[in-house]
């Protein structure tokens, strides 16, 4: 079983804070930033940062649907850890500054990949596919920061 990464980033223009914030936010803020790769969100403690724990299905591919409930923490400034309850995916928001009024914005992904020829097809498409995905939500996020 290999580990499997994505990784993604942006540049916003808006201070870390409001970035972080509005990513943050699960309760009001980050239903607003998903594409419909998501579907049946729920927050089902907290809302706001660490202690949160919020449900949603990730549409990977047409045939792919992952079931996730992620606790929140935030281990650093700036920084919000997804783990998942239900497999070993963790994802990690990153804000850091980037020039006066903007934003860095990573958000990688590692879950332990298949094995076999699966985990082949896993490692080679699942990273594309899961950054067009992220991509998309750093999108909406500069869309609505950025007002």
């Amino acid at each position: 079983m290999a580990q499997v990464e994505a990784t993604t980033e942006r540049i916003i223009a808006a201070d870390p804070e409001t970035v972080f914030d509005t990513l943050a936010d699960y309760q009001d803020g980050r239903p607003g930033l998903l594409p419909e790769h998501f579907s049946e969100y729920q927050v089902r403690e907290g809302g706001d940062g660490e202690g949160t724990l919020v449900h949603w299905k990730l549409q990977a591919t047409s045939k792919r649907v992952r079931d996730c409930l992620l606790e929140v923490t935030e281990p650093t400034d700036g920084q919000l850890v997804e783990k998942d309850r239900n497999s070993s995916m963790v994802t990690t928001w990153t804000v850091t500054p980037a020039g006066e009024g903007r934003s860095k914005v990573v958000v990688s992904t590692v879950w332990n990949g298949a094995g076999g020829i699966g985990g082949f097809f896993e490692r080679t498409f699942a990273p594309k596919g899961l950054g067009r995905i992220y991509d998309a939500v750093l999108g909406k996020l500069a869309a609505e920061v950025e007002k």
